[in-house]
């Protein structure tokens, strides 16, 4: 009677059982090369950037996304190149999860320009849509543009157009 409890039991389990998925990697980490369009305002001129990005998936399509950006822009004014430190976090959307992974985002952003006459914060948020390739099961290369209109209580609106080329090792 144990054992006809046990195999029961075990009959149960199996057939109740979900059907196994495949587990695909659902984190990121990234090297971007860009360009940052800032209008030539008198706050910054256009510059190049490298981004370190970061990526999460969420469930249904969805992916947490952190890219941190590094330039150095010429300050309009002195005429010296600055440091701009640019963080951002945001959310996009994946239309396709395969091979080829085109997107839409949004993020919120930060920027930060050291200067020798002081300091320039600035908070923005702007729209983003993207592509990426997987080159392998773990490897993908991308290309993503994004425009920032960032806030400042000292300065004017900065607008910035980005463009940015990336490779990404997922885990």
């Amino acid at each position: 009677m144990r054992s006809f409890l046990l195999a029961l039991g075990l009959s149960v389990a199996l057939f109740a059982a979900a059907p196994a998925h495949a587990q695909f990697a659902n984190r990121s980490l990234g090297l971007s090369l860009g360009y940052m369009n800032f209008n030539n305002t008198a706050s910054l001129n256009s510059t190049a950037f490298i981004g370190f990005d970061a990526t999460l998936y969420i469930e249904s399509g969805f992916e947490a996304v952190s890219l941190t950006k590094i330039s150095f822009p010429e300050d309009p004014i002195t005429g010296k190149r600055v440091v701009g430190l640019a963080p951002s976090l945001g959310i996009r959307y994946l239309f396709f999860e395969e091979s080829i992974r085109p997107y839409v985002g949004a993020d919120l952003s930060y920027l930060h320009v050291f200067k020798e006459q002081g300091e320039s914060n600035f908070f923005g948020v702007g729209p983003n849509v993207g592509i990426e390739f997987f080159v392998s099961d773990s490897i993908s290369l991308g290309a993503r543009g994004q425009f920032n209109a960032y806030l400042s209580l000292s300065e004017r609106v900065q607008t910035s157009l980005i463009l940015s080329a990336s490779a990404s090792v997922y885990f």
